[in-house]
C-alpha cells in the first residue's frame, strides 16, 4: 500500500501565496523626515526603516501650496542610506509653503511615502550671524558686515529684513547699549569714548523670522590707549630714587666728618704779643731809656 501524498497546489494558488508573502515583507517606510535650514540653505534628512536593504534607493518629491502637485527632485532621485538631500534649488520661492515626501524602493519592492510637515523658507530658516570686523576711528567705531548675496537678495525681496541689531559693550566697566543699523557693508558707530575698548556683537533683524543667531564678540579700541604707569613700576622708581638720595647723604656726611677731623689734628699757630692797648686809649707805652 503506497503512502498518501497531498497533491501539489495549483499554479494560481502558488502565485497568490507568493504575492501575499511579498505584501507581508514590504519595505518599511522612511522615518524622521525633516528639513533643516540655515541662511536659506535647505537640507532634507531622514532615517531608513528597520531591515532596509543596503542596496535600496530613496526618492524625494516636493510640493507647494500654490501648485499642489508633487514633482521629483532630480538631484535626490537615487539616494542611499545615510545620505541627505539639498533642497535649496527646489524651494525657489522663499515665501511659499512646501512639503516633502520620501520613499524607498528596490528592484521589486516599493515602500509607502513618508511626508514632512509644512516648511516656509523665509520664516523657518535660521539666519546665522554675518561676517563682522570692527576698527577704531578716534571717538567712533567702524563696523563692517559681510552678507552672502543670496541672503541679501532674499532680505530685499521681503522688505522687512533691512536692518541689523548691534550690541555694544565697553570692556572697562561693562556698560552696554543696543542700536539698529542698516544692512550695508559699512556703518559708523559714533559718540564713543576715545582710547576705550568696545566689544560688538551683531544679529539680523527680521519681522518675518525671529530665528536669528548672534555673532561672536569682536573687540577693538576706538583709538590707541594712553600709556599708564603701573603701580609697581612707580614704586620701583620711587624706591630707587630714595636709595640714591640716601647714598648721596652718606657720602656728603662722610666728607664733612673727614674734613673736620683733619682740622682738629693740625697744630694751632701761637698768637704774637700785642704791642698796643687798643682797648685803653689813654694808655701810653714807655719808651726805653737811652744810655747816657
Amino acid at each position: 500500500m503506497r503512502p498518501c501524498t497531498p497533491p501539489p497546489p495549483p499554479p494560481l494558488l502558488l502565485l497568490l501565496l507568493l504575492h501575499m508573502a511579498g505584501i507581508c515583507a514590504a519595505l518599511p517606510s522612511p522615518s524622521n523626515v525633516s528639513i533643516s535650514s540655515h541662511n536659506l540653505q535647505h537640507t532634507l534628512t531622514f532615517s531608513a526603516g528597520p531591515h532596509t536593504p543596503p542596496d535600496a534607493s530613496f526618492t524625494v518629491q516636493v510640493s507647494n501650496t500654490r501648485r499642489k502637485s508633487w514633482r521629483s527632485v532630480v538631484a535626490c532621485s537615487s539616494l542611499r542610506v545615510g545620505q541627505t538631500c539639498n533642497l535649496t534649488r527646489a524651494f525657489k520661492d522663499p515665501f511659499s509653503t512646501y512639503r516633502v515626501r520620501v520613499r524607498v524602493a528596490t528592484l521589486n519592492q516599493t515602500s509607502k511615502w513618508t511626508e514632512s510637515g509644512p516648511f516656509e523658507p523665509i520664516s523657518d530658516t535660521v539666519f546665522g550671524p554675518p561676517r563682522v570686523s570692527v576698527s577704531g576711528c578716534g571717538s567712533c567705531m567702524v563696523l563692517r558686515l559681510g552678507v552672502p548675496p543670496e541672503l541679501k537678495r532674499s532680505f530685499q525681496l521681503g522688505g522687512a529684513n533691512s536692518e541689523v541689531l548691534v550690541h555694544v559693550q565697553r570692556t572697562r566697566d561693562q556698560t552696554e547699549f543696543r542700536l539698529l543699523l542698516p544692512l550695508q557693508g559699512e556703518n559708523i558707530i559714533s559718540y564713543m569714548e576715545p582710547g576705550a575698548e568696545y566689544c560688538i556683537r551683531v544679529s539680523f533683524m527680521s519681522l518675518l523670522n525671529h530665528n536669528t543667531v548672534q555673532s561672536e564678540a569682536h573687540c577693538a579700541f576706538t583709538s590707541a590707549p594712553q600709556p599708564k604707569l603701573c603701580l609697581s613700576m612707580l614704586m620701583g622708581l620711587l624706591g630707587g630714587f630714595g636709595l640714591l638720595l640716601f647714598l648721596l647723604l652718606l657720602l656728603t656726611c662722610g666728607s664733612l666728618l673727614r674734613t673736620r677731623r683733619r682740622q682738629q689734628l693740625l697744630p694751632r699757630p701761637e698768637k704774637p704779643p700785642s704791642s698796643a692797648c687798643p682797648a685803653f686809649p689813654l694808655c701810653t707805652l714807655k719808651q726805653p731809656e737811652s744810655a747816657t
